[in-house]
């Protein structure tokens, strides 16, 4: 029986992750600020919570937000205020880095294993075209360095796992619901499928990588 963590399991895309993994027959593991207090901007939370945890099969860093306290995401620099920026980096970017600060328990040494942290594609640097959510774009992009340089410290001592960030698309949750018109959108439902289904054909030499819901490369 595989063992799972979500750690941000009361979300749109965490709560479908949870119960696709369970209703698999999978053992899950579910944290979330809103069900056990766990505040991934707060170093002595993560470690309260994921300190002592047997290593996990699968790890799925599905926390985040697009608007944090009521600020939209800026149309262009010129919105920028700065205390904005740093809770969108508290949140999306330093607190995947508390958690992955703790991979190397999470993550069993002795067989394979998936870590993903959910990223976006606005993130890319190469993907980017047309400007604006300066904050949102530069803590994801943040976060993918974070994901790839974590991925490779930990090849070191954990030569079968897969560390990487992903990109579930454009999902119809609370999370996007100011935004979705805009884009073609998933339920939840299917966004776990797609990327339980990516997890599932990822390989060790794929660590550190960015990949979309259908498997694909997404460029930095």
């Amino acid at each position: 029986m595989d063992k799972i963590l979500i750690i941000g399991a009361s979300g749109g895309i965490g709560s479908a992750l949870v119960d696709a993994y369970a209703a698999s027959g999978a053992e899950v593991d579910r944290l979330s600020r809103s069900g056990d207090g766990f505040d991934v901007t707060d170093a002595g939370s993560v470690a309260d919570h994921l300190t002592g945890r047997c290593p996990y099969d699968r790890v799925v860093v599905a926390t985040g937000a697009l608007e944090i306290a009521g600020a939209a995401p800026e149309k262009t620099i010129k919105g920028l205020d700065p205390a904005v920026m740093a809770d969108q980096f508290a949140l999306n970017a330093i607190g995947p880095a508390l958690i992955l600060s703790h991979a190397h328990h999470l993550l069993p040494r002795d067989r394979p294993a998936v870590m993903a942290v959910l990223s976006a594609r606005v993130g890319s640097i190469g993907d980017n075209r047309i400007g604006g959510w300066i904050s949102y774009r530069a803590a994801k992009a943040a976060v993918n360095q974070i994901v790839h340089t974590a991925a490779i410290e930990l090849a070191r001592t954990h030569g079968q796992a897969t560390v990487v960030a992903l990109h579930p698309g454009t999902v119809a949750t609370a999370f996007t619901e100011k935004y979705v018109g805009r884009h073609p959108a998933v339920p939840p439902q299917d966004a776990a499928t797609n990327l339980m289904e990516v997890m599932d054909g990822l390989k060790p030499e794929q660590t550190g990588q960015f990949f979309d819901y259908s498997g694909a490369s997404v460029p930095w």
